[in-house]
């Protein structure tokens, strides 16, 4: 903790500095000498964190769900309560009838319009029939969830009672640079408004090289603190901006890595969750990996093709396996994230012109992408 608390009193330190050297030099026993050097004490002693945790902190939500689960029998297997012997024993009807119990859990959340809308985990508030909101003062509202996209785990939830309510800033996820300060706020274990300082470990974590395989996403690697309860929550750089949003912390060996969706990419589904509930992800077809000079070399430019859906835009474009993708819409491809991204920025719909490298041989293919639904169905 020593050097945290070192860099801490070193900022403050900045601003210290520039107070006293305003001031006109202190005399021993003259008046005001003793309210500055109290003023000068008190700056040093005020961590950045307690100012970017006041600025976001009141539009840090927590979200209660509740959800009404049907059991047979009281939660017993149904192959028990289909065998006639196992029933006669128990004294138990020739049909049980199904009872129902109520699951609840709790996650976090954050305003960030001023019309009451709440950005958080799509997991949090999936098939919830009840969504209550705490606030930071106290009080407690309805909540109901405008529209959610499981494919980013994200949500909005928009609140149900009378305004105005506190907004959280939204930074820029894209300035981020790793080392840079990252706070984790939100409400693990049912704490309500737990704080937890830490670093940007790394960017553009893809969440298939974690084992997530059924979401789209590149994720913000932190070591601040993130627990069952943040999920939702609000990742804080050292401006009190939300640059991200707490999703997930791996456990066991190598615990203590806690990841984060990029607001820049959160913003783009939320306005599509507003405006029609739904969000649609544009999609070629193709399965893509880092292209390698040698067998165990290291990257080169572009986007290995690796598979294609049959059927879908890549193959009727004419993209085969093996392919190098190096470029797209007239921009170089450093890599499959790099392509991942153009795609999505492009559309569905919308042609987009890839310059292609097969066998030593250049090509130019044009592909329009397909929502991800549609190519599912």
């Amino acid at each position: 903790m020593r050097p945290i608390r070192a860099l801490c009193r070193g900022a403050a330190g900045v601003a210290a500095a520039t107070l006293v050297m305003a001031l006109p030099p202190a005399v021993p026993g003259a008046p005001g000498s003793a309210r500055a050097q109290a003023a000068a004490a008190a700056l040093s002693r005020q961590s950045f964190v307690a100012t970017a945790v006041r600025r976001a902190g009141p539009a840090v939500v927590t979200i209660d769900t509740e959800r009404t689960v049907a059991s047979a029998g009281g939660g017993l297997p149904r192959g028990l309560l289909n065998d006639p012997i196992f029933r006669q024993f128990f004294g138990l009807a020739p049909s049980a009838p199904p009872s129902a119990r109520t699951e609840r859990s709790q996650g976090s959340g954050f305003i960030f319009q001023s019309e009451g809308l709440i950005l958080t985990n799509a997991h949090v508030v999936e098939r919830s029939d009840r969504v209550t909101v705490g606030l930071q003062n106290g009080r407690r509202v309805e909540g109901k969830v405008v529209g959610l996209d499981r494919l980013t785990d994200l949500a909005v939830v928009k609140l149900q009672g009378d305004g105005p309510w506190p907004v959280a800033a939204l930074g820029n996820s894209d300035a981020l640079q790793v080392g840079d300060w990252a706070i984790a706020v939100g409400n693990p274990f049912g704490l309500d408004n737990t704080v937890t300082l830490g670093i940007v470990s790394s960017l553009n974590r893809n969440a298939s090289k974690l084992g997530i395989t059924d979401k789209r996403l590149d994720l913000i690697q932190t070591d601040a603190a993130i627990n069952p309860g943040n999920s939702g929550g609000p990742l804080l750089n050292a401006d009190g901006e939300v640059v991200g949003i707490n999703t997930l912390v791996r456990s066991g060996p190598g615990a203590g890595l806690g990841f984060a969706i990029p607001i820049n990419r959160a913003r783009g589904i939320a306005g599509q969750l507003v405006s029609s509930g739904r969000a649609s992800h544009p999609m070629i077809g193709v399965s893509l990996d880092q292209v390698r000079q040698g067998p165990g070399g290291s990257p080169a430019p572009g986007a290995l093709v690796m598979a294609l859906q049959p059927g879908g835009p890549a193959e009727r474009a004419g993209l085969r396996r093996g392919d190098v993708i190096v470029a797209g819409g007239g921009r170089a491809i450093q890599g499959p994230a790099q392509l991942v991204a153009l795609v999505e920025a492009s559309g569905v719909g919308r042609a987009l012109p890839l310059t292609v490298v097969r066998n030593g041989a250049r090509y130019e293919i044009t592909v329009v992408p397909a929502d991800l639904g549609a190519l599912r169905r």
